[in-house]
């Protein structure tokens, strides 16, 4: 199949555009469910702070890397990387980053589509009221009455992947950049208004010492394993994402700056996150669940009984809900790309594939709580493998690879031509690519997969 050439290639109308489709992208699920309950789990303030440190000295680092491939290549991460290894007189064996940052986003999209489908089933079950005055244990069976039914999770899975596949087929101006313009900023206004309402109503202080008071005794290596892989997982790292959005860049952005509006943008809705729920948990004298069951069983109890909890369960499942599509849109869009530049695939024709292949393959996570309940591959569930196999193997792997490319296989005048840094800055980020991340990288995944 004959290549477009890269002349042909989408490009973001502006960089607001893409600064919110970047921040959409690593603003997900992970934000709003997960961090808050890894926070509390791995010794509030100390996990915040080895998170926080992991976002900026290997998070911040490898998007500025990710982007600038991208944006050099002006193709779909395969080709990009391929194209770049070319240029540098490298092996295009290194084309093998792009494509598991292409299999990766797939087999993510696969299951976030289904949790994605019961963030939209609570949002319609909150406007109808169903949850007014539940119990406890009503919210428990009515979260496994969803997950467990043999047709509704597919019903909500494929209205979810029919949303994002809605948004990818119209294209970069007409599609992504028109839902993250008026998706982002209705993200950050409701965040920040369940973030006030929960400082009123809630008890606050409970809140900021659950997430932020240091329990050192907890941090061991499995907690620093969660905040790499939280970091990874929450800016989109090593899953095509970032790289695919840094080839519709133009040369007039700043990468540098850019990569740290991102990662502070992303490492604030996280934070903003954890105040916006736990105040609310706590003031109705809930236990914080983990990641499902606080979001599907623990805040639904306190909807139902606080005033207005409609209006507020509302607004809250509406929040998650932005969060998922704009993460979606992103972990499509590197496949999409892949198939549409060529002649073969149009952008539609290639968006109702990978959009229904992902449907498709995530069918059997939809139903793994259900009628596939007692299918496991090495002894995990369906989803638990298909995270385990992307978070803790994939995702690490491939930023480990992508810093070894661009700190010791691309010339050091290439990326300063192409990053336009200050040389004070740019030796910095060149020091921390080069040796922090990957010996970061290499030390936290030994350790864990291999063991010492």
């Amino acid at each position: 199949m004959a290549v477009k050439p890269a002349s042909e290639h989408a490009h973001w109308s502006s960089r607001w555009a893409f600064i919110m489709a970047a921040v959409g992208s690593a603003v997900g699920l992970g934000n709003i469910w997960k961090f808050p309950y890894e926070a509390n789990s791995g010794g509030g303030g100390a996990f915040v702070l080895i998170y926080l440190g992991f976002v900026f000295l290997i998070g911040v680092p490898l998007l500025v890397a990710e982007l600038s491939l991208g944006r050099r290549g002006q193709l779909s991460p395969i080709r990009s990387m391929e194209k770049v290894a070319k240029e540098e007189g490298r092996r295009t064996a290194w084309s093998l980053i792009g494509w598991s940052g292409v299999i990766g986003s797939f087999i993510v999209i696969s299951y976030y589509s289904v949790v994605g489908g019961w963030t939209l089933s609570y949002m319609i079950q909150t406007v109808l009221g169903n949850l007014q005055g539940i119990t406890g244990e009503e919210a428990v069976a009515g979260f496994d009455a969803l997950v467990t039914n043999p047709w509704m999770p597919l019903v909500w899975h494929g209205l979810f992947m029919g949303i994002t596949v809605g948004i990818v087929l119209r294209g970069i101006e007409g599609g992504l950049e028109k839902a993250v313009t008026l998706l982002m900023p209705a993200l950050f206004i409701l965040l920040i208004g369940m973030v006030i309402y929960a400082g009123v109503t809630g008890d606050f202080a409970a809140a900021v010492s659950f997430l932020f008071q240091p329990d050192w005794s907890k941090l061991d290596a499995d907690v620093i394993l969660s905040a790499l892989g939280q970091s990874f997982f929450s800016l989109s790292l090593a899953q095509g994402s970032i790289m695919v959005y840094g080839s519709y860049l133009t040369r007039q952005v700043k990468v540098g700056k850019a990569a740290v509006t991102i990662a502070a943008a992303d490492s604030g809705v996280a934070l903003l996150a954890g105040l916006a729920i736990f105040p609310i948990v706590f003031a109705y004298g809930l236990t914080p669940g983990k990641e499902e069951g606080l979001v599907f069983q623990t805040l639904p109890i306190a909807f139902g009984q606080m005033t207005g909890g409609v209006v507020i369960g509302t607004l809250f499942f509406g929040l998650l809900t932005v969060a998922a599509i704009t993460s979606a849109i992103s972990l499509l869009e590197p496949s999409v790309s892949y198939l549409a530049e060529t002649d073969k695939f149009g952008r539609k024709k290639a968006a109702f594939i990978m959009g229904g292949a992902a449907f498709a393959f995530g069918s059997f996570s939809s139903l793994g709580y259900g009628i596939l309940s007692d299918v496991t591959i090495f002894g995990q569930s369906i989803i638990g493998f298909k995270t385990y196999l992307t978070n803790n193997l994939m995702m690490p792997m491939a930023g480990l690879f992508t810093a070894l490319f661009v700190g010791w296989f691309v010339s050091r005048k290439a990326m300063m031509d192409e990053l336009a840094m200050e040389e004070p800055w740019f030796r910095v980020w060149y020091f921390l690519v080069r040796f922090i991340c990957p010996t970061a990288i290499a030390v936290i995944f030994y350790h864990v997969v291999i063991g010492f």
